[in-house]
C-alpha cells in the first residue's frame, strides 16, 4: 500500500492535526507502509522530516501564522506521478487538499478525506457568519468523490450526517503517549521557575485565541470566592494572537509561559492541579486527554467534542459554553476537596491508558484496507 497524504499543516507546527499526522507517519514508517506527506513549507524551519514534500506558501490571512500552499503544479504532477500512490488520503479542504482532490478524481485512484475543524464555528468568532452557508456548499461538493470521510468523534459525525456532507463517515480517534503525559511528572521545580508561590495551580494549554474563548478561563480565575483566589495561580500555556494583549492586561498572580514542548509541558501539566478548557470548537481536544493522562481534573465546555472525553463528577465537570459562574462553581468544588481531586484525577489517568495510538491507527490501516478492497471490486477489470 502506497498512501499520499495532503495536509495544510505539519511538523513543526504545532496543532492537533500536524501532531496527529505525525503521529501517524511514524506509526507507517515502524510499519514499513509506504507513504508521502505534501504540505506547505514551514518558514525558518530546520529540521527535515522523512516523507514529507513542501510546497512554497503563503500567509493565511485569519491565521498568518498558518500557510496556504501555491503548489508549482507540474513538479507536483509529477511527483505524484512518480510516486503512484494506491491511496489518497486529504486532511485539508484547501487548495493543497484540492489539487490531491484533482489528481485522485483524475487517475481514478481511492481517497479518503479527514476533517478535522470545525471552520464554520470560526467564522462566527471572527464576525463573517454571512459565509457560513456557502461554506457548507462547497464542503459537500470537496467530499462528494471521497469513499469514506474520518472525523475525530461522534459529535463532529453527528454534525456531518446532519449537514449532508457524506454517507459514509468513520470515526477516526486519537490516542496519547501515557509514559510521556504522566503524573510522575510532577515536580516542586515548575513553581519555582515561574516563581509561584500559592498552593493550587488552574492550567489551560492550547492556541491563545478568541476561537478558543481564553477569557473564560480568565473571567474564571479573577471571579473565584477571595480566600481561594489568594491561594491559586493561573497558567496559560501556549502562543496565539492574543497572547500580547492579555498579558498587558492580566493580573500578577497569572502566568503566561507562551510556546511549551516536550519534559517543559508534561511537567507543567502533571504541576497543576485543574485543567480548563472553555473552547466549545472542538472537533476532539488532543490537550483536553492529555491533561487527563496527567492526572488532572478537566472543567470544559459542554459542546463540541469534549463532552466525549470528560465523565461528569467523575474526571472533571462540564459546563455550558461562556458560563463563567457554572466554571467557577465547579473549580471551587474540586480545589476544596482534596480527596475528590485525588479521586477524580486517578479516574481521569485511568481513563488515558485506554486510549492507545497503535489501536486507534490499526483502525485506521484497517478502514484503509476496505476502501481499496472496495474499489478494486467496484472497478471495471
Amino acid at each position: 500500500m502506497k498512501i499520499a497524504i495532503f495536509s495544510d499543516t505539519y511538523a513543526p507546527e504545532v496543532n492537533g492535526v500536524a501532531r496527529t499526522l505525525q503521529k501517524l507517519s511514524g506509526y507507517l514508517q515502524e510499519k514499513q507502509i509506504t507513504h508521502k506527506i505534501y504540505v506547505p513549507e514551514n518558514r525558518g524551519q530546520t529540521i527535515e522530516y522523512s516523507g514529507v514534500e513542501r510546497l512554497t506558501s503563503f500567509p493565511f490571512l485569519l491565521y498568518p501564522e498558518c500557510r496556504m500552499a501555491l503548489p508549482n503544479f507540474s513538479s507536483l504532477n509529477q511527483s505524484l506521478n512518480d510516486f503512484s500512490p494506491d491511496l489518497i488520503h486529504i486532511a485539508t479542504p484547501f487548495n493543497v487538499g484540492l489539487y490531491g482532490h484533482y489528481f485522485g478524481k483524475k487517475h481514478r485512484i481511492p481517497m479518503v478525506a479527514s476533517y478535522h475543524t470545525h471552520f464554520d464555528d470560526y467564522l462566527d468568532y471572527y464576525h463573517l457568519s454571512l459565509l457560513k452557508h456557502w461554506f457548507w456548499r462547497y464542503m459537500e461538493w470537496f467530499h462528494r468523490p471521497f469513499e469514506k470521510v474520518y472525523v475525530p468523534s461522534v459529535s463532529t459525525r453527528d454534525k456531518l450526517y446532519k449537514k449532508n456532507i457524506h454517507s459514509n463517515i468513520g470515526i477516526w480517534g486519537r490516542g496519547v503517549n501515557h509514559q510521556f503525559f504522566s503524573p510522575a511528572n510532577r515536580s516542586a521545580e515548575m513553581k519555582k521557575r515561574y516563581g509561584i508561590k500559592e498552593k493550587y495551580i488552574l492550567l489551560y494549554v492550547g492556541r491563545v485565541s478568541v476561537e478558543k474563548d481564553v477569557q473564560t478561563v480568565l473571567n474564571t480565575f479573577k471571579s473565584l470566592p477571595p480566600s481561594l483566589y489568594d491561594d491559586t495561580h493561573l497558567i496559560v500555556a501556549g502562543d496565539g494572537p492574543l497572547l500580547s494583549q492579555l498579558q498587558a492586561a492580566e493580573p500578577e498572580k497569572t502566568t503566561f509561559t507562551g510556546f511549551l514542548k516536550g519534559e517543559r509541558l508534561a511537567e507543567v501539566y502533571a504541576s497543576s492541579d485543574v485543567f480548563i478548557f472553555p473552547s466549545s470548537t472542538e472537533t476532539f481536544g488532543n490537550v483536553v486527554l492529555e491533561a487527563l493522562s496527567s492526572g488532572l481534573p478537566v472543567i470544559g465546555a459542554d459542546k463540541g467534542a469534549v463532552p466525549h472525553l470528560i465523565d461528569h463528577g467523575s474526571t472533571g465537570f462540564l459546563c455550558p459554553p461562556k458560563h463563567t459562574q457554572s466554571f467557577v462553581k465547579h473549580t471551587e468544588t474540586i480545589l476544596r476537596n482534596e480527596e475528590y481531586r485525588k479521586q477524580m484525577g486517578y479516574k481521569a489517568r485511568e481513563f488515558a491508558l485506554t486510549q492507545s495510538w497503535d489501536d486507534i491507527f490499526s483502525g485506521l490501516m484497517g478502514g484503509y484496507e476496505e476502501v481499496l478492497k472496495k474499489k478494486k471490486v467496484l472497478t471495471p477489470a
